[in-house]
């Protein structure tokens, strides 16, 4: 498995003068009347020069606004006016809350944060309560994304016997999807009361997700299809009669791991199976960074901060309002908003936590 540099902007410290001289040469590439003769290495030159070029305005940006906001406060003490210099420190408290998280997001510094990734959700235990339970957090993670302008793709869908969802992968494009949403595997933890339960009892719900990379061409990924098991079976769910009459739908096991991967979002079996081929190689390269972790983060994996199978959060719905991060000890009552994808919180906290547990093993 090898690797390559990123763009000065996909991780680590933002570096200007290079970032800039860097737009500069991807802007002169972007003039070449036969950059499109590739499409995807086109593709690509238009995505690092987006990201340079929003990376860069924003800084700007940032300046303008700092200068703008002093000069309020400065003419509002100057002409003896509250409200103007009210005006002005409101403007530098949110210039203060996004220059935090610009630092924040520097700090995605893995080979694999700033690529795109897949989601997947599967309900535990528990029948229809775990399979509405996983269909809430496929819901949370939808408004997540669009908040985020985060594209979105269900690449397979399997639904409960009488509501809900047994599992779902969604594939999530945007800069720096991996890097945010790897903060959220882990096992979920829902207590409500149960709205199929007849005599109203309290339930207790778990569902896990999963997050893993997409593999670009920056890493190499060798898998032996010989190690693979490929079945074929008829699609599920919406589609048309197409889909739901042919065995279009794909599941290929990797025998030495036991991995497992299906898709049936397209209406060709070869398109499915080539989405199968490119989630396996981004789960086995996932599963390598987890190894890697491991061996050079075994203190931190004894606080199970950041373990598969582990339980990262609640929600407790009763017999009182609360989300609780169990990594990180942030909290809210404003479960409504969670579960409408306001996460930001936790998975900011949660990075920071990272990060500063990488640090701390690096002093020891």
């Amino acid at each position: 498995m090898k690797s390559s540099s990123r763009c000065p902007c996909s991780g680590g410290i933002f570096d200007w003068d290079v970032s800039v001289l860097r737009l500069e040469e991807l802007n002169a590439h972007a003039e070449d009347p036969n950059l499109w003769n590739n499409a995807e290495a086109a593709q690509k030159l238009m995505r690092e020069r987006t990201q340079l070029d929003n990376a860069i305005n924003g800084f700007r940006r940032l300046e303008r606004e700092l200068d703008d906001a002093i000069t309020l406060v400065e003419l509002g003490e100057v002409e003896g006016d509250e409200d103007t210099i009210n005006e002005g420190l409101a403007s530098l408290r949110a210039l203060r809350e996004e220059v935090a998280k610009r630092e924040l997001e520097s700090l995605l510094s893995g080979e694999a944060d700033g690529n795109d990734c897949y989601v997947e959700i599967n309900a535990g235990a528990g029948g229809t309560e775990a399979q509405d339970w996983a269909n809430i957090l496929r819901r949370m993670y939808l408004r997540w994304c669009d908040a985020h302008d985060y594209k979105t793709e269900i690449l397979e869908e399997s639904d409960g016997e009488e509501a809900g969802i047994k599992s779902v992968t969604i594939k999530v494009t945007g800069h720096n999807a991996y890097g945010w949403l790897k903060t959220e595997s882990g096992v979920h933890r829902l207590v409500r009361i149960s709205p199929y339960d007849s005599s109203a009892r309290r339930h207790t719900s778990f569902s896990s997700v999963w997050v893993y990379p997409v593999v670009d061409d920056n890493i190499e990924i060798e898998v032996n299809e010989g190690d693979c098991r490929i079945d074929t079976y008829r699609a599920s769910g919406a589609g048309g009669q197409h889909v739901n009459r042919t065995e279009s739908a794909v599941r290929i096991t990797h025998m030495p791991t036991g991995i497992v991967v299906q898709c049936q979002s397209e209406r060709s079996q070869h398109q499915n199976r080539a989405h199968c081929w490119n989630m396996l190689r981004a789960r086995l390269y996932e599963r390598e960074l987890q190894i890697r972790e491991a061996a050079s983060q075994a203190e931190q994996d004894a606080k199970t901060e950041n373990g598969w199978g582990h339980q990262i959060r609640s929600y407790v719905l009763q017999p009182y309002q609360m989300v609780k991060d169990l990594r990180t000890n942030v909290e809210t009552s404003d479960t409504g908003g969670v579960l409408d994808g306001d996460l930001d919180q936790f998975m900011a906290a949660s990075l920071a936590s990272k990060i500063q547990g990488y640090a701390d093993t690096l002093n020891s």
